[in-house]
């Protein structure tokens, strides 16, 4: 998959339920849980859209692995990001599912409800310690126990805000909000000090933004959503004061990631979430943009900021369990993961990690800030995004999150009107 924080944040979805009976790469079905075995076997690898440009890092990961333990062979197979999930959906049904599998938690979800997914709290419980606690947790399934998947790469990234428009708007650019009644005071005073010209905000919240806002997003069973209670009605209801004072922006409802950031590009906008990958286009693209950018923590009732998170999988059906399993940890150990981190701006989900010079030590540059920021903010990070919210309920969010904002309907009848959706969708999943 791409790497970067808004290609991790549009993982695609399993949206075809896995029959039961389906079986792994060349299994009978019969596939052992226990990884105490010999590390050895032909095992086959997949990632997603990685080969392109990590070739040559792949291909040493798996030398180092077969190594270290002579007996075993990876076969490394890459699949293009369009139709990875629909890839995954047919080679679970076909019985041709690869024993190591790049995922993300809602790719997990219908695997495990199908058996597909090895229960790592049963077979490799031995290494939930190599990993951040909320890294470990992101591959968990509401209502089922275990864990499904090796926890690998993570992403996050602050808030950047424009500190020429705070102060025209007379903020003080050296205090950004810190919280979010700060922050809907200080949108609708750039708001009214540029008449409407100036939204601070470019997106209508998402159920993760419901999730840093401390709404609860689910009940603890999994079988419901629960976004609709009077802290997700309270939400809705200061974006709408926003969107009306046009201190959210008025094409907010059809925006993407990158018209927003166009929009922060150009100043339309005062602040918008980003990472260190923006600062060199905002350097190349929008050098007065860049003299004045402020870069700030993101905004979270909770104390714990958003993080977006990959991880590997080991089909529970693999002839090579032992194999499967040492490889996954293996790609997603910490000397991996911190080698890969200096390749692209992502941060490995390993403990320990996060504290290496690479995350903590300040060169004077703008990028460093904001991979230490990052980095310290991740080590309680938690995936707001519920692992069973697909595509599909994300748009029915979307929509109703739409009338409420253009006063089609209230607030908590647009709430009501889209956990309704979201628990038919549920249903169908099974």
């Amino acid at each position: 998959m791409r790497i970067s924080r808004r290609a991790l944040a549009a993982a695609a979805t399993v949206a075809v339920l896995l029959p039961l009976s389906a079986c792994g790469s060349g299994s009978d079905g019969s596939g052992s849980t226990d990884a105490s075995g010999k590390v050895e076997g032909d095992i086959t690898f997949q990632t997603w859209n990685l080969r392109a440009n990590f070739k040559p890092y792949f291909e040493g990961v798996i030398a180092d692995f077969e190594k270290k333990y002579p007996g075993t062979h990876v076969k490394w197979v890459d699949q293009p990001a369009e139709g990875y999930a629909d890839k995954i959906s047919a080679d679970a049904a076909g019985g041709t599912l690869p024993d190591v599998v790049n995922v993300s938690p809602d790719l997990v979800a219908p695997l495990a409800k199908a058996g597909l997914a090895l229960d790592l709290d049963k077979s490799a419980g031995q290494y939930k310690k190599d990993y951040l606690d909320g890294a470990w947790a992101s591959h968990q399934i509401p209502g089922m126990t275990g864990t499904y998947a090796f926890p690998w790469y993570l992403n996050t990234g602050p808030l950047f805000y424009n500190k020429s428009l705070f102060k025209e708007a007379g903020l003080d650019a050296s205090k950004p909000p810190t919280t979010y009644d700060e922050l809907f005071a200080d949108a609708l005073q750039l708001a009214k000090k540029s008449d409407g010209k100036v939204a601070t905000l470019a997106n209508v919240p998402t159920v993760e933004d419901f999730g840093r806002y401390g709404v609860e997003l689910m009940n603890k069973e999994g079988t419901a959503f629960a976004f609709n209670d009077a802290k997700g009605v309270e939400l809705l209801t200061k974006y709408k004061e926003l969107y009306d004072a046009k201190a959210l922006d008025p094409q907010a409802l059809t925006a993407t990631p990158e018209s927003s950031g166009k929009k922060f590009l150009t100043e339309a906008v005062a602040m918008n979430p980003g990472s260190a990958l923006d600062l060199g286009n905002f350097k190349k693209q929008a050098p007065n943009l860049y003299k004045n950018i402020g870069i700030t923590d993101q905004i979270t009732s909770t104390g714990k900021v958003n993080m977006y998170v990959m991880g590997v999988m080991v089909n529970s059906r693999t002839k090579h369990t032992p194999a499967s399993v040492a490889f996954a940890h293996f790609v997603t150990d910490a000397q991996n993961q911190m080698s890969f981190a200096k390749k692209v701006a992502i941060f490995p989900s390993t403990a320990g990690s996060l504290d290496d010079p690479y995350f903590t030590k300040e060169d004077g540059t703008d990028e460093t800030r904001v991979r230490i920021a990052a980095a310290k903010s991740l080590k309680n990070a938690v995936n707001y995004t519920p692992v069973l919210f697909s595509e599909q309920m994300k748009t029915a969010l979307r929509n109703e999150v739409a009338k409420a904002l253009q006063g089609k309907e209230s607030p908590k009848t647009a709430l009501d009107n889209a956990v309704k959706a979201c628990d038919t969708l549920l249903k169908q999943q099974g």
